[in-house]
This record gives structure tokens, sequence and C-alpha cells, in this order.
């Protein structure tokens, strides 16, 4: 099964809806029609969701394409506007890189939005699609994996 194609299948083409901060440094990318989102105790959510979601839970930049705009450990005031640029910014390529698969997603606006873990563990980025096909893929033990059914439940504000 070749994961890198089966995402950049559902990403490629399609335009960032919404982007927004979850809790700590959560990144949070939103792709296609937006609905409101629904918390787990069923009350109304701070963000809409999209067809496609890409959560980076921490170690994440955000590229131009000779230098870095912002990061997860960057200043946090310049998250909102860097997070501006990303919006209505189509996906032209998604790969992986390194042997730990960490993701990149390439917009037509020369940004990119880049996994880059720096703690003990795996990659912490997951793509959540709620059409075809349904369900998530994150690693595990180094290796991308795709868990069909339900889509990820995240911690939101």
């Amino acid at each position: 099964m070749n994961h890198l194609e089966d995402i950049g299948k559902i990403l490629v083409g399609r335009p960032v809806s919404h982007v927004w901060r979850g809790i700590g440094s959560a990144l949070f990318l939103e792709f296609g029609k937006l609905t409101p989102r629904t918390k787990p105790d069923g009350s109304s959510g701070n963000n809409p969701q999209g067809d496609i979601t890409l959560m980076i839970e921490w170690s994440w930049r955000i590229e131009n394409p000779r230098s870095i705009l912002t990061g997860s450990w960057g200043s946090e005031g310049q998250w909102p506007k860097a997070f501006h640029t990303l919006r209505h910014a189509a996906v032209t390529e998604v790969s992986f890189f390194s042997p730990l698969s960490e993701l990149q997603i390439c917009l037509s606006n020369g940004k990119r939005v880049t996994s880059f873990m720096t703690a003990e563990g795996q990659p912490q980025w997951a793509v959540s699609s709620r059409s075809t096909p349904r369900g998530s893929w994150s690693v595990k033990r180094g290796v991308v994996v795709f868990e069909k059914g339900p889509e990820r439940r995240y911690a939101t504000p």
C-alpha cells in the first residue's frame, strides 16, 4: 500500500480552507468544504472542520521558498499572520522525508508546511479524511499507517 500516493490523491489540488491553532502549538489545516465542529460532549467547537484535516501536534514549521517563516518554537505572535498566508493556496505536492516519514505539504503560493519532530518518539502528524477513504494516516513505529473508520478526535480549545 502506497500511503504517500493515497494522501497525495486526496490532498493535491485542494485549497486550504481554514488554519487554526489547537492546544499548545498544535497546528491544524482544514481542506475542502467546512462544516461546524462538534466537541465530544456535543457542544459547538471553535473551529470548523474540512473534508480533510492535517494535524501536526508539535514541531512544525511554515516555510517560504528560501526561509522559515515561523514554526512551533517561534514567536507565537507571528503565527496568525503566517496561518493567514496559507489560506486559499492549493496543495501542489505531498512528500515524506527522513526514514521516519516526516510530512511536507507544498502549496501553490510557494509556502510549505512541514512536520519536524524534535522530541523522542514518532513524528506527530495525522491526516484525517471524512470522505473516501474514511480514516486517518499517521506514523506508528516509524511506518505510515492508515486506520479505517471515524476520524481521529483531537483536543480542541
